[in-house]
């Protein structure tokens, strides 16, 4: 499945329009990752977020969005690392078949 789809030399989709939840999954299992319900919340978050403003945020306001959006729990560092330990930005987009953000080049 991921051999057919054009990836950057991160592993990031090179067209968001090859993106479905099963590259998804398979994208994060590659990593190690099994994708929860929790993950999917980030996950669309992100798609939302990056769909209204066209880009990403940095690290620090990416948290700030989701305590927003979500709640000052799912928002803390502590929730996010423990759902995505390589990093919530960079993993979160990643699985959202998003660009790597630039922060995290």
């Amino acid at each position: 499945m991921l051999s057919e789809v054009k990836r950057d030399e991160y592993g990031f989709l090179q067209t968001r329009s090859q993106w479905s939840e099963s590259i998804a999954d398979a994208l994060a299992l590659e990593d190690g990752l099994k994708l929860s319900a929790r993950h999917w919340e980030i996950i669309r978050f992100s798609q939302r977020y990056y769909d209204a403003f066209g880009h990403q945020p940095n690290a620090r306001l990416f948290g700030q969005a989701i305590k927003k959006s979500l709640g000052t729990e799912k928002g803390s560092s502590i929730y996010l690392y423990t759902l995505f330990p390589k990093g919530p930005l960079k993993c979160a987009n990643k699985y959202a078949g998003l660009p790597i953000p630039p922060s995290c080049i």
